[in-house]
């Protein structure tokens, strides 16, 4: 078993690599299901590159705080699971479990009751002690959600004074259980397919500096920063900013930070290729991967169907529909839509098969851990193995498909070895 590297370790080798010409750019994945895990773990594998997990607290939090939608994880089984995957993978290299929008009001039943600062940032501890308690290895720290002053920009000194007090709380709870180094991610705004602009980033960084330094404090693993990227429905609708993305990965290297970079589903090759002299140390992907795994399952419904018209299954599974209701009645992919459709109900969606299907391809990963979805994939499944179709297998592998572009256009592969080798040479 190789010796785990910090993770802000693994970022100062990413750093002391762009000096070489040898960029990379590590990718965040959002953990929408264990097929998610196993393709990541396999494909890690092949090419020996480090693993980022990035749960939000929708998706991964403790049961007294609401628990999570993906596989009901809390901190602790979220780690045990993943755990299990990569030992049945026979993955041995590195990854981390990285907390993504971890601060108040992050979790959406938190805003969505306008709970009182002081309320918003205990919960906001608790969720971070349980993080670390669980062997998390990267606290992003985001209080740019606030219910109280929706659609404007967060003023920089209430963002900065509440990051260092959560960063300050997490460095304490972690001295405290005599726990191993952990990274912080920080940032100036909510990314919202806009940019950064160089000036309030340099501001932001130099402020924090200085606070952290007060409270002996340790600078953070990575700043986010806005390079044009947004994500809605399922496409790529921003405009990626190459030069922006290299101003403010130089303005972070100054400080020994890495640049960060959220939104970064469905990028085209050539937007993905321009990460690398832009030296963007690491970008976040994931309801892309979600989608992903709903159009297999989409794909293995279609053949099923086939089967059944040539008489050779008796019952067909009812996935799709299954999928179909329930991932509209859980209403997430409001947060995916654009203009009025933002504002549609519940019964004018169903009423349009169009709009059903295209809600089903935002959001049907939010239900996979549904009791009655379940066992309409073992139903599925069953159906197929009969007919020498492995439809789990095919799930995976279709997952790894974009997977196998952001890393190969990263230059991901031998990566954990080149950062090996170029710190254990400093």
């Amino acid at each position: 078993m190789n010796k785990k590297l910090p993770i802000k370790s693994v970022v100062e080798g990413m750093l002391e690599l762009q000096k070489t010409g040898n960029s990379a750019t590590l990718l965040g994945i959002g953990p929408m299901s264990s097929n998610l895990m196993q393709a990541s773990f396999e494909l890690a594998k092949d090419y020996d590159f480090p693993l980022m997990f990035i749960a939000s607290r929708n998706q991964v939090d403790k049961d007294e705080l609401g628990g999570g939608y993906v596989n009901a994880w809390n901190q602790e089984r979220f780690n045990q699971d993943i755990k299990i995957i990569a030992d049945e993978v026979g993955f041995d290299g590195l990854y981390y479990l990285c907390r993504d929008h971890g601060g108040p009001w992050q979790r959406d039943q938190e805003r969505n009751a306008h709970l009182p600062l002081e309320e918003a940032m205990k919960l906001a501890r608790e969720s971070y002690l349980a993080d670390i308690e669980a062997g998390f290895d990267l606290l992003m720290i985001d209080p740019t959600k606030d219910p109280f002053e929706m659609g404007k920009v967060m003023p920089l000194d209430v963002v900065l004074e509440r990051t260092v007090d959560l960063i300050e709380f997490c460095e304490h709870a972690r001295v405290e259980r005599n726990l191993p180094e952990i990274g912080y991610e920080v940032g100036t705004e909510e990314t919202n397919g806009g940019l950064t602009s160089t000036e309030k980033y340099q501001e932001f960084i130099e402020k924090l500096e200085v606070e952290l330094t007060k409270r002996s404090l340790p600078m953070p693993t990575f700043i986010v920063g806005q390079t044009g990227t947004l994500t809605r429905k399922t496409e790529q609708v921003g405009t990626y900013n190459f030069k922006n993305a290299y101003d403010l990965a130089q303005m972070a290297k100054k400080y020994k930070v890495g640049l960060k970079e959220h939104n970064a589903d469905y990028l085209d090759d050539i937007t993905l290729l321009e990460h690398m002299p832009a030296q963007v140390t690491a970008s976040n992907v994931a309801p892309q991967y979600g989608t992903e795994e709903t159009r297999a399952y989409l794909k293995l419904c279609e053949l099923e169907q086939i089967l059944k018209k040539e008489e050779l299954i008796e019952e067909a599974s009812n996935l799709k529909e299954v999928l179909l209701i329930k991932a509209i009645k859980t209403e997430r992919w409001r947060k995916w839509m654009v203009n009025e459709q933002k504002d549609l109900t519940v019964d004018q969606i169903l009423a349009s098969t169009e709009l059903s299907l295209d809600i089903l391809d935002i959001s049907g990963h939010y239900v996979f851990n549904d009791t009655e979805v379940k066992k309409e994939i073992e139903v599925l499944y069953a159906n197929l193995t009969n007919h020498h179709v492995d439809g789990k297998r095919f799930v995976v592998d279709h997952i790894k498909r974009p997977l196998q572009a952001y890393a190969e256009c990263y230059n991901l592969k031998g990566i954990t070895s080149r950062v090996r080798e170029v710190l254990a040479n400093k």
